[in-house]
């Protein structure tokens, strides 16, 4: 069985600095694009659904339709947050979002066991050094994130080993394999996020990938900093986790808090606020609800991913939805910050800052690394069950 392994830049988020390392890391990119991009083009002529995008109002308003999840809709890209094919398709999500905790729940179900022997079958090639189930792992979440293509019109974020996270240029050769095995199976780059954990060097990692045109959702992302390194990165498309940063804070303060006081409202808010007034392309996606009135209070941002249980609760919910966030509303009064690849410092100065935002960052790669971990394990299993027949 396997164990969890103590990646060495645990907390501190060391990863390759720009320098010689980056341009050599940057050439071998170079000279892998051609391949994989003759694949692409030629898989794109086979994409079934092109990308939806929701054009928010440029001002506030209050949004009727038969519920609230319809309203959400009109004014926000609503995403699904599960790996349940069944689901997707009961509330027609414009994209989808995965991560290793929702891939080994779904494959634990019946009707998604067969992917685990699917992905076995395909792997037989010699597998990764010192892991095994790598190999299968990924052939695992790439199978079932075609199968959620074939039900959604946009996207569907795939990530990268949580085990990862610390290690830049394992970062990017495991996002390759991915968009590689996608290829394989006709799927171009524009229906896909390669998903990364928001730490310094999967920032980094998420910067030379879309120089290749490879679009990154960058995920656990808990504090200031690495929202505006992600967007000094380039990075497609954040995903700050709005109820994670609410269970810190009723922990640490011993009480709950409710609509705008949410500390997770007031995060996301805030970044909406500084990405609108300097411009900045990256896609604000809020993420991790525990309550829809932390969904209500972001409603009109960029995308929202949800969780089925809470996309039932709108849909239930007839009330007359009003916007609170659209791109002209102002109300950022800071100045533009420079965390770019050159200010590693400042980054780690403004991250460790924040208690908040260190733990639940170590927290969250530790629960998906563990859950990626119990994925090998149960590969194991039926390794062994099949060699006892």
């Amino acid at each position: 069985m396997y164990s969890l392994p103590s990646p060495s830049g645990r907390l501190s988020q060391t990863s390759v600095r720009p320098g010689a390392a980056c341009k050599n890391l940057c050439r071998a990119l170079r000279a892998r694009r051609p391949a994989r991009q003759a694949t692409l083009t030629k898989a794109a002529a086979a994409t079934k659904f092109e990308t939806t995008e929701v054009k928010s109002p440029q001002q506030a308003g209050t949004h009727e339709s038969e519920n609230q999840l319809q309203a959400l809709k009109l004014i926000s890209k609503v995403v699904a947050d599960t790996g349940d094919i069944e689901l997707i398709k009961k509330y027609k999500p414009v994209d989808s979002t995965t991560n290793p905790s929702l891939v080994y729940k779904a494959v634990q179900m019946p009707q998604y066991a067969h992917f685990l022997q699917e992905a076995k079958t395909e792997e037989k090639g010699m597998p990764e050094p010192g892991n095994p189930y790598g190999k299968i792992a990924d052939r695992l979440a790439v199978n079932m994130g075609i199968e959620i293509l074939e039900n959604i019109p946009g996207r569907v974020s795939t990530e990268v080993d949580a085990q990862l996270s610390f290690d830049t240029r394992k970062t990017i050769d495991k996002a390759l394999t991915l968009v590689d095995k996608y290829s394989e199976k006709g799927i171009d780059t524009s229906r896909i996020y390669i998903k990364i954990a928001s730490t310094w060097a999967g920032i980094r990692a998420a910067e030379e990938l879309q120089k290749q045109g490879i679009d990154c959702n960058l995920t656990l992302l808990f504090s200031f900093a690495q929202a505006a390194a992600c967007a000094d990165a380039g990075a497609a498309l954040i995903s700050p986790f709005v109820g994670r940063i609410l269970d810190w804070y009723k922990k640490a303060e011993g009480r709950d808090f409710w609509g705008a006081e949410d500390p997770g409202v007031k995060s996301v808010t805030n970044i909406y606020k500084y990405y609108k007034a300097f411009g900045y392309k990256t896609i604000v996606m809020a993420a991790s609800f525990r309550n829809i009135g932390e969904i209500q209070e972001l409603a009109g941002c960029d995308n929202i991913t949800i969780s089925p249980n809470l996309l039932g609760e709108l849909e239930a919910n007839k009330d007359p939805l009003p916007q609170k966030l659209y791109s002209s509303m102002g109300g950022y009064t800071g100045k533009q910050l420079d965390l770019s690849a050159r200010n590693q410092l400042l980054f780690d100065q403004m991250h460790g800052s924040e208690p908040m935002a260190v733990d639940k960052l170590q927290e969250g790669i530790d629960g998906f690394a563990k859950d990626q971990v119990n994925l090998f394990n149960l590969l194991a299993k039926l390794d062994e069950a099949g060699h006892g027949k």
